[in-house]
């Protein structure tokens, strides 16, 4: 309970002792005139009777029945004292407006009790009511906020939906255009020299070979194609020297020193001094025996190239297509 509850309470507490003793003192003003009245009319008796000396008789009383009849009269009644003695044996005792006092006492303590109970039910009530009322208000501004958040949400879901569709879109545009550089990339396969396809196999092997039904992502695909672009790109721009098993001009085999010069053109020679010339084709590298002045040139060009002779300018036959 509040401040003003108690107030309240404590007010009612007050009202209900307040008329409680108000209830007894008129009870007593009301018992002690009765009392006082029965007891004068007990103690005028005996001197009535003792104000006639003993022995005399008692003065004749004249009684209505004792008067002479008229002639020809009814005789009268004697129910005319009868409502006198009737009063006087209907008028309650001392104890039974005691008693009487008692329960109207008792029943105004019970009103006074009911009214106070009903009043501070009352005020429960009444503030149980603000209570849901405030409850109610909460929950209105609470399904208000639900409701903005669920406009919003849709919003927002409508918007990723919208988002998605373009992502898809954009995503089967990268899949078309990653498949087209997968089979761009498989023909440079074919253009490799053999040092540089042994180095990107294991990246040519990433590339699904049906790309309709494949669990690689677009991103790994376009991923794998950059890498091995990237290393073509890099074996285009230097020179690089190799060990390799070469066919002759004699007919056998033999491991030669082969350098390439980008992935346009190659050179080797054998170490009893026989050289050849290699450039690529749609059908991959091929192979051409040099005559003994170039075999001496791309000698000389690969002893520059290890750093065994000054760099000098050296002409060498290329092809270009």
């Amino acid at each position: 309970m509040n401040s003003s509850r108690l107030v309240t309470h404590f007010a009612h507490r007050a009202r209900y002792w307040m008329m409680t003793s108000a209830s007894v003192v008129v009870a007593v003003l009301l018992v002690e005139p009765m009392g006082a009245s029965a007891q004068s009319s007990q103690n005028a008796t005996p001197a009535t009777k003792q104000s006639t000396p003993a022995g005399t008789p008692a003065p004749a009383v004249k009684s209505a029945d004792q008067k002479p009849k008229a002639a020809g009269g009814a005789p009268k009644s004697k129910s005319a004292t009868a409502p006198t003695a009737a009063a006087a044996v209907a008028a309650p005792t001392l104890d039974e407006t005691r008693l009487t006092l008692n329960k109207w006492i008792e029943t105004q303590q019970i009103i006074s009790k009911e009214r106070n109970d009903w009043a501070q039910g009352k005020e429960i009530l009444q503030g149980r009511i603000e209570l849901v009322g405030k409850e109610v208000g909460v929950l209105k501004d609470r399904i208000t906020q639900s409701e903005l958040a669920v406009a919003e949400s849709n919003k927002k879901r409508d918007e990723l939906v919208a988002e998605n569709d373009q992502l898809k879109a954009v995503t089967a545009q990268l899949s078309d255009a990653v498949t087209a550089m997968e089979g761009q990339v498989r023909k440079l396969a074919k253009l490799m020299p053999e040092p540089v396809s042994a180095k990107l196999l294991p990246l040519m092997q990433r590339m699904p070979a049906d790309p309709a039904n494949t669990r690689v992502s677009t991103a790994e695909r376009f991923q794998n194609v950059l890498g091995i672009l990237n290393e073509l790109n890099k074996a285009n721009s230097e020179i690089s020297v190799s060990y390799e098993i070469r066919t002759l001009a004699d007919g056998s085999s033999s491991e030669v020193q082969v350098f390439y010069v980008g992935l346009a053109q190659a050179y080797y020679i054998s170490p009893r001094g026989l050289a050849g010339i290699g450039h690529p084709t749609e059908d991959g590298w091929k192979w051409e025996s040099a005559s003994a002045a170039t075999s001496g040139q791309i000698m000389q060009a690969l002893e520059i190239i290890q750093g065994k002779q000054t760099p000098s300018f050296v002409p060498l036959p290329i092809t270009i297509k």
